[in-house]
């Protein structure tokens, strides 16, 4: 039996399958946005300390790009879509329509982080709209804010900014698949709950 932070297996099931969902959502929302089909491998979800965070995602000196919700309501929560640099600069030139190359480095960043946090918004909206079909709540999210550090960086900032609000995160980790491109984007959704938010969704889920 699964005892994290007291949640019983049926509990953690319950959470799987809305990082599942989430997931399947992510795709059709990305694809449509780029026009191409995008798939994803089977997502892997744990709920993990938010101060360990940053130990299962990778290196602290990872370089990464963290794309930053938040949603208050029947389930207040905040949601981070995180990748590697050099891969959320790949997927942000997916839907720019232009050649960066003669912009100065400054331009071409801003313009990239404007991309990357239209797809990290979609991304993270897919995952609230999954938990809005399942429990019919009505999930409202604040404009997203990209931010570009070493993962640890980001994640002490996350720690700070949200530990005081949730102890646990949920990470529902998994690889793009964008068609007519050759490398793998992996990506990682972190949901960091209020206190008592895993409880209230559980409770609607009718497990709890």
């Amino acid at each position: 039996m699964d005892t994290s932070y007291g949640f019983t297996s049926i509990h953690m099931d319950a959470i799987r399958e809305v990082g599942n969902i989430g997931t399947g959502n992510a795709a059709t929302a990305l694809s449509r946005l780029l026009g191409r089909i995008v798939d994803m491998d089977v997502p892997v979800a744990e709920l993990v300390p938010i101060y360990e965070v940053a130990a299962h995602y990778g290196s602290p000196e990872t370089p990464v790009c963290a794309v930053l919700v938040r949603t208050e309501g029947n389930f207040s929560c905040s949601l981070i879509f995180m990748i590697e640099e050099h891969k959320a600069d790949t997927l942000a030139d997916l839907i720019i329509p232009m050649d960066l190359s003669g912009m100065d480095e400054e331009t071409q960043l801003q313009i990239r982080d404007s991309a990357l946090s239209e797809q990290g918004n979609i991304i993270l909206s897919a995952f609230l709209n999954a938990l809005s079909m399942i429990t019919g709540w009505v999930l409202p999210t604040t404009t997203p804010a990209v931010a570009r550090d070493m993962l640890g960086s980001i994640m002490d900032l996350v720690a700070s900014m949200f530990g005081v609000i949730g102890d646990s995160a949920l990470l529902v980790r998994t690889n793009l698949h964008v068609k007519d491109l050759d490398q793998e984007l992996g990506g990682t959704v972190i949901m960091v709950p209020d206190p008592g938010s895993l409880e209230t969704l559980l409770s609607k889920l009718g497990v709890l």
